[in-house]
């Protein structure tokens, strides 16, 4: 049976994903200590499946202010990724290579920007890869789109994807140990339901 909505993927499904995010993490945590030049180590990510409020709440309410970075998939897979990042996973960043913390969330410099959409485009392609590795499929990303501001706005613009695959995403959560700290991460994915479908069959996991 086709898939309409996220709402019946099944734990194989979400097994599979979890296998790519593992992978995905895998060379995301590589490639930022290159970029870094400091070690990086990651966590087994845990994917879930969350409702819109769900979501806003695991991030820590409408009001708490993150860095959103949207990222557009396009090729033999479509949909968004959007990025969500603590202001302690930015000041990390920004330490570990420029040797200061982020001194305002909301008025970030031109270096702080450039620094933070590299490391989005860095995690992007680590999952991606992954996916195209895994399946032969030519698939592509976008240039991340870069906003601060509270999760309830960042999230508004894969709000409208929600309702056309469900009432629920793909939530992952990710964590990180850059430079010896632990920071967290979350990716949340909306996919087009054809090319998810596309996704497992190219895996050889029934739909």
């Amino acid at each position: 049976m086709a898939i309409k909505n996220v709402e019946q993927l099944q734990a194989m499904h979400l097994d599979v994903l979890k296998e790519i995010g593992n992978i995905g993490s895998g060379n995301a945590a590589s490639s930022l200590s290159t970029f870094l030049q400091t070690s990086t180590d990651i966590t087994v990510p845990i994917v879930r499946l969350l409702d819109f409020n769900e979501t806003v709440n695991f991030l820590g309410g409408p009001e708490n202010i993150t860095i959103g970075m949207l990222v557009n998939i396009v090729g033999d897979i479509k949909g968004m990724m959007l990025y969500i990042l603590e202001e302690e996973f930015a000041s990390q960043l920004t330490g570990t290579l420029f040797g200061a913390p982020i001194e305002d969330l909301m008025n970030l410099n031109d270096m702080e920007k450039s620094l933070i959409s590299e490391v989005g485009n860095i995690m992007s392609a680590s999952y991606i890869n992954a996916i195209a590795s895994l399946t032969g499929m030519t698939i592509d990303i976008s240039v991340p789109m870069l906003t601060t501001d509270m999760v309830g706005a960042l999230l508004s613009v894969p709000v409208i994807e929600f309702a056309q695959v469900g009432d629920k995403v793909l939530f992952i959560d990710d964590g990180f140990t850059i430079g010896g700290k632990e920071i967290k991460s979350n990716m949340i994915l909306v996919p087009e339901m054809d090319s998810l479908e596309t996704l497992f069959t190219r895996l050889g996991v029934s739909v």
